[in-house]
């Protein structure tokens, strides 16, 4: 699994509190992780290589997560974006999907929700390992 990044989740979130809080639960659940500050972190430290899913923040200095889809969407070779956002309008929500974001969650929330998603959207060799 880790030589493919299939099983990698993608942390992409500005607020260290929450990225951290993210990180923990998914450790604490055996996904393997990598987080990133920002999406221009996220930019410049993205091997192409590795698929598994991303947690994308909307709200976001600079580069705001929906931008980042609209304007890098198609680099992730198809890997599955669940976008994070404490608050987000229904045409924010239709623009995301366009862009190609799979699922939208509202901070704060539920854990288990958020482990189901992740479940749902990697590979099932990489789910299963993670559960174990």
């Amino acid at each position: 699994m880790a030589e493919t990044g299939e099983g990698i989740v993608h942390i992409v979130d500005d607020d260290d509190p929450v990225r951290d809080s993210i990180r923990a639960l998914l450790e604490a659940c055996c996904f393997e992780v990598r987080d990133y500050p920002s999406c221009t972190d996220f930019i410049e430290r993205y091997d192409g290589k590795s698929k598994g899913c991303m947690l994308l923040d909307l709200h976001q200095p600079v580069m705001s997560g929906l931008d980042f889809m609209e304007r890098f969407g198609t680099s992730l070779s198809g890997m599955p974006v669940i976008m994070i956002s404490g608050r987000a309008d229904t045409a924010t929500r239709d623009r995301a999907k366009e862009a190609g974001v799979v699922a939208f969650l509202e901070k704060p929330f539920d854990d288990d929700l958020l482990l189901e998603m992740i479940g749902r959207l990697l590979p099932p060799a990489a789910a299963d390992s993670a559960h174990r």
